[in-house]
């Protein structure tokens, strides 16, 4: 007869033991970590975050035009070469204008010749003539008082008539007075011109060289030349073209005064002053950092048209320029160079 196993004393197989608890460390590390992910985006988030403002380099322009007009002759210089101070940069032919100077020296001679002629005075011929003629008015004034002598006896003792008499009367009036005149005349050549005269004549000679002067001014601005060394930064006038007054011929930049220059809204320049350092980078220039120092802050009377009033309901804003020089001079730094900078929010 069969017994079970457990009765007769056979040992049961051994049981597996319990699996240990799972580890939570993992669990904490990840934990751990977005927390501190959370925590520092936080803070990032709270921070202020600087603002990139682009920039400008500038420089001082010098825009070049004649005070004449006339075609352009010669245009020796074009756009980006430098030029020393007084080199020629553009010749204007204009004709006309010498004429007007050749005849304006024409006048001032003839105004010194009448000058020297006055302050000669009367020639010794003038002076002798009109004696000669005072001697024949004071013969003929003579001859018409015995006329009238001989007259008034004859009309006295009826041999004339009255008509006569009064006749001899006119003619000796007529004589009295023309020596008169003569006598006068013989002072006048005597006596020169008068001061007033000789005022007049010198005025003519100043007011002639004058105009001399005036064109002489007017025919060197027919040859242009530059006012200082500086490079050709535009030309608008071609060889052939005719001219004006007042309209520029080219303008030039001075490269040794470059300044960087910022078109900021006006709560962007809170707490700026003139003096204040920043650092700007220049992609031409491989972004090279460079500092500059403000220099000075100007309104421009414009505003930011994305900062309407009806649109926000805030008020306008201005646009103020600030301009900041390099601290250090960069040669390579050339106008119309894009140049940024991190701005912090205020």
């Amino acid at each position: 007869m069969n017994e079970p196993l457990d009765e007769i004393g056979e040992e049961s197989p051994p049981q597996p033991p319990p699996p240990p608890a799972p580890s939570r460390t993992p669990v904490i590390i990840v934990a751990i970590t977005i927390l501190v992910i959370v925590a520092v985006s936080l803070w990032y988030l709270v921070q202020p975050q600087p603002l990139l403002v682009q920039g400008e380099a500038d420089g001082t322009r010098i825009d070049i035009a004649a005070r004449v007009d006339g075609r352009v002759a010669e245009r020796p210089v074009d756009r980006g070469q430098n030029v020393t101070a007084g080199q020629v940069l553009v010749t204007i032919d204009n004709p006309e204008l010498l004429t007007r100077l050749k005849e304006a020296e024409a006048a001032k001679a003839v105004a010194e010749a009448d000058l020297k002629r006055i302050l000669v005075g009367t020639r010794v011929e003038v002076v002798d003539s009109r004696r000669a003629a005072l001697a024949a008015a004071e013969a003929n004034a003579r001859l018409a008082e015995q006329t009238w002598n001989r007259t008034k006896q004859l009309t006295t003792r009826d041999f004339a008539s009255v008509q006569k008499l009064d006749e001899a009367t006119a003619t000796l009036d007529v004589a009295r007075r023309s020596q008169q005149q003569a006598k006068l005349a013989l002072d006048e050549a005597i006596a020169g011109y008068t001061a007033e005269e000789k005022g007049v004549a010198r005025a003519a000679v100043v007011k002639a060289d004058a105009a001399i002067t005036t064109l002489k001014a007017d025919v060197a601005e027919l040859v242009v030349k530059a006012p200082r060394a500086a490079q050709v930064y535009y030309t608008s006038a071609e060889v052939g073209e005719y001219v004006s007054p007042g309209v520029p011929l080219l303008s030039l930049v001075d490269l040794s005064d470059v300044w960087l220059r910022f078109d900021l809204r006006e709560d962007l320049v809170k707490g700026l002053k003139v003096g204040d350092r920043f650092n700007v980078r220049v992609p031409a220039l491989g972004d090279k950092p460079i500092t500059v120092a403000i220099s000075s802050i100007a309104s421009r009377g414009e505003y930011a048209g994305w900062r309407a009033t009806r649109a926000t309901g805030d008020f306008d804003l201005r646009t103020f320029v600030v301009r900041a020089y390099p601290v250090d001079k960069v040669p390579e730094l050339r106008p119309g160079m894009s140049a940024y900078a991190d701005w912090k929010k205020p």
